[in-house]
């Protein structure tokens, strides 16, 4: 008998499906009528809370770069210097978006709220990269 590639997917599936509805509590579906909404049983978060923690992230990345860059950085390879940092706080970031993803925390209701998190993080990890490597002198 030959085994189809599509056989084996549906086999993965199937034990994905055991395993996701062997984790979920069953009595959601006992309480929900056909005409009612699930009801959310966690507490709601606040109307404007991304924009209210993607502001607190950009004071702190400000206050990060108004300490490295209020005295002059050294001037060899300063441009190599930046993008290697840029590239380290993006890195960082993404590493940072991974896990909320994973945890399922990481969705928006629009494209603004999401650019406007993701830049401030980007922007923050990029200013503490910058901030480690220019005033600690480990690497000077």
């Amino acid at each position: 008998m030959a085994w189809n590639f599509l056989d084996g997917l549906d086999i993965i599936v199937d034990v994905l499906e055991l395993l996701g509805s062997g984790s979920r509590p069953g009595s959601d579906r006992k309480s929900l009528n056909y005409d009612e909404k699930p009801q959310n049983k966690e507490s709601k978060k606040s109307k404007y809370f991304t924009e209210k923690v993607s502001a607190v992230i950009i004071v702190l990345a400000a206050f990060s770069f108004f300490i490295v860059f209020k005295d002059p950085l050294p001037a060899e390879n300063y441009t190599q210097t930046l993008v290697v940092i840029s590239l380290i706080g993006v890195v960082i970031s993404f590493v940072i978006f991974f896990i909320l993803h994973v945890m399922e925390l990481y969705y928006f209701k629009n494209i603004f709220k999401l650019l406007l998190f993701s830049c401030s993080v980007i922007t923050f990890f990029i200013s503490v990269v910058m901030y480690i490597y220019f005033r600690s002198g480990w690497f000077i």
